[in-house]
């Protein structure tokens, strides 16, 4: 999409606009920012439930007898061992081993898969698949324009969802989906998440998300369930720890760099894009650990923000990654990658520079927040 193109808009913009959202130009799509209070919004999926349209998020469908095979070539993680039904968290990277794109991949059938794709890099990770598949027996389809994406995320969700289909619900564990009908809806509901919280993800036609949105609103009004734009999802996973792409993840650092080497299953059967590569990141970060992820929690008011350095001693020894208000702490926060050396949760004289002014920081261990089971 070239810079001077409009914005897309999901099929849920006309139902934002009506309820006062701000908007914001994210990854080439207009989208809810916020509603009202971030603030609100953010401690509704904390305490009760939030509602969001993620409908930017990109589905790409990978079929055929070899689609399990040339998903593991394409992929760091062991996708043909994906039960039907299940999801797993893992990334696409360069043949140098940089971070192309985090993912989820859904099995959805024996040979059918859904990978899902953060908007900013829907289309390179699309244009990689199709390179990729080259000489396997698998068909790679573009599904963006199929699916709006809606997800109700918070403790009372799994009883908003409950009262609205007939979905074994209970049965369905964390990074699974299952096909369904959620007020009169088909879907596919898969719960994955992204705010440190229980929740749902509902997989629908565009024609019907307007009618999904609506259905749940009410079903969750006497629960206590809100609308929730992008900006109160950053602060909700901030707080959980979990790594957003072009902040956390980006095609400079390698899984190892990003202390996520796990995703990487060199086990697997075959080659994959990147495996060489990849073995000499992982022998490095054995032999010299690199900048680890921490949590910092500021002293003071001051809030850190992407690109800041971390100090010690008057040495650059990290920089910011991601950084907020933590309306659940009630203090700023941020995640940085720092120096091994200064990355033991309470290391004394950790600091961040903003604007010149060295502010304390306290080195904790990430996530900031977990919910109570």
């Amino acid at each position: 999409m070239s810079s001077t193109a409009a914005p897309r808009r999901t099929a849920l913009d006309a139902l934002h606009r009506s309820l006062g959202a701000t908007m914001t130009d994210f990854a080439g799509w207009d989208m809810p920012l916020r509603y009202g209070s971030e603030r609100d919004e953010h401690l509704a999926v904390r305490t009760k439930a939030g509602l969001f349209d993620l409908s930017h998020m990109g589905e790409i469908t990978v079929t055929g007898p070899e689609a399990a095979a040339l998903l593991n070539y394409a992929l760091v993680g062991n996708i043909a061992s994906v039960g039907v039904g299940r999801a797993r968290y893992t990334m696409i990277c360069r043949a140098d081993g940089g971070i192309l794109d985090d993912l989820i991949v859904y099995r959805l059938a024996d040979t059918e898969y859904m990978v899902v794709a953060n908007a900013s890099n829907a289309q390179i990770v699309l244009d990689s698949l199709v390179e990729r598949a080259e000489g396997f027996d698998a068909v790679v389809r573009d599904d963006r324009d199929a699916y709006a994406l809606l997800a109700v995320q918070g403790p009372e969700s799994p009883g908003i969802l409950a009262s609205l289909t007939d979905a074994d619900l209970d049965g369905l564990k964390y990074y699974a989906g299952l096909p369904g009908t959620v007020a009169g809806v088909p879907a596919l509901i898969a719960r994955t998440g992204y705010t440190g919280e229980d929740g749902f993800e509902l997989f629908v036609a565009p024609g019907d998300a307007e009618k999904l949105w609506e259905a749940l609103t009410e079903a969750g009004a006497p629960a206590g369930l809100i609308p929730c734009g992008l900006s109160c999802r950053d602060t909700l996973r901030l707080e959980a720890g979990m790594p957003l792409y072009g902040h956390e993840l980006s095609t400079s650092l390698t899984p190892f760099d990003a202390g996520l080497g796990r995703v990487v299953k060199f086990e697997k059967d075959g080659d994959f894009v990147g495996r060489t590569a990849l073995t000499a990141a992982a022998e490095r970060a054995a032999a010299q650990p690199p900048r680890v992820l921490v949590g910092l929690v500021a002293e003071g008011r001051r809030v850190p923000r992407a690109g800041y350095s971390v100090v010690a001693d008057g040495q650059v020894i990290g920089e910011i990654t991601s950084g907020a208000p933590s309306p659940t702490l009630g203090r700023p926060i941020a995640m940085a990658y720092v120096d091994a050396a200064h990355s033991a949760p309470g290391t004394a004289g950790v600091g961040v520079d903003i604007r010149g002014s060295h502010e304390p920081y306290e080195v904790v261990a990430l996530p900031f927040y977990k919910r109570r089971k």
